[in-house]
């Protein structure tokens, strides 16, 4: 089933597509086959690209979840003013294939959101983390303050967050997404134990990627 992200995104590509087909069946030779079909091509990878697939969400109480489908690009040590603390930087990065609804990784409530304008590197390029366009979403629940960031890309230019600042979430909630790839970046701090590794792939509310060690991270 599409995601409700994307369903003005879908309107607007199904009419160019529609008047595609429309205008290669009124053209002569080739064209009569070869626009139609392109046109179905791109109706039928847009359905795709904004699928929302029902994921089960671990009951684990002191895991912490993948934000975003994807492939774990780089696990690193930086320090960000949220956390106030070295923390685990883990980069996801989302080809155009993965699924690109993303989800809340713990419980807890919205204290921070903050949109920074930026560039559109390429997602694998390290310096996309805080050149780049971006929203910061940190989350705070019995001592923990964790930091993930949609960041856009050289392909994605269009990120959507539904969240608001005082909210409570739920670990695996849906929550947004990045249109037509890019990656989301996750601070963990020293009290949550990371449980992946480069290059291990994730999928958004199923995989764990941390463990709180104490109390609960998911609420």
């Amino acid at each position: 089933m599409p995601s409700p992200y994307g369903h003005t995104t879908l309107v607007k590509i199904f009419a160019l597509c529609t008047l595609l087909a429309l205008g290669g069946l009124a053209s002569p030779g080739a064209a009569k086959i070869l626009f139609p079909a392109l046109a179905s091509g791109c109706m039928m990878f847009s359905l795709y690209f904004f699928r929302d697939p029902v994921r089960t969400i671990p009951e684990t109480p002191s895991a912490v979840l993948a934000p975003a489908d994807g492939k774990i690009l780089t696990i690193r040590t930086v320090f960000h003013p949220f956390t106030g603390q070295s923390s685990t930087l883990l980069s996801i990065f989302m080809s155009p294939l993965d699924v690109h609804v993303n989800r809340i990784p713990f419980g807890g409530h919205v204290s921070h959101l903050r949109y920074h304008p930026g560039k559109n590197l390429m997602a694998f390029d390290q310096a996309s983390t805080t050149d780049n366009e971006r929203m910061e979403i940190g989350i705070e629940a019995d001592g923990y303050r964790i930091l993930f960031c949609q960041v856009a890309g050289f392909l994605a230019r269009r990120i959507v967050c539904e969240l608001k600042t005082g909210q409570s979430v739920r670990a695996g909630k849906r929550f947004g997404m990045i249109k037509f790839g890019s990656r989301v970046d996750v601070l963990l701090p020293e009290n949550v134990a990371i449980a992946v590794s480069e290059g291990e792939r994730t999928r958004a509310g199923e995989t764990v990627i941390g463990h709180a060690k104490q109390g609960n991270a998911c609420l």
